[in-house]
């Protein structure tokens, strides 16, 4: 069976106790995720539309990793800190996954560990057959 860590190209310090992704079998879990650029910070502070829309962005390489597309995603559990333009971040959702949309959840949370940040994202794929 197949258990791959998945890190969409970029250095994994091993000092790190997760990986941004795991491909077990035919799934892949993407650990939860901020809207961080490449050094972790918040790429925009207050707005959590864009913050939604880097989470998703930041995806992209491991799903194409794991031979996936935003298609491929069946699974989605959204951590708010705010309500606060709700109806954005499901515009931003429709933006990446268009018609298949995955099963979500969203879970609104006192805060999250990375300073900032407004929503923190984790989802699960199913890779097609034959990848």
């Amino acid at each position: 069976m197949i258990d791959q860590k998945i890190t969409g190209g970029k250095d994994w310090h091993p000092r790190y106790t997760y990986w941004p992704a795991r491909r077990v079998g035919n799934l892949l879990f993407i650990s939860g995720t901020t809207g961080t650029d490449d050094d972790g910070t918040i790429t925009a502070p207050g707005d959590i539309v864009e913050q939604t829309r880097q989470i998703f962005r930041k995806w992209g390489p491991l799903l194409t990793e794991a031979g996936c597309t935003y298609d491929d995603i069946v699974q989605t559990v959204d951590h708010f800190t705010t309500t606060e333009n709700y109806r954005g971040t499901a515009a931003v959702r429709r933006e990446f996954f268009r018609e298949r949309m995955p099963t979500s959840t969203g879970v609104l949370v006192s805060g999250l560990l990375r300073p900032h940040a407004l929503i923190e994202i984790h989802g699960i794929a199913v890779v097609p057959e034959g990848k």
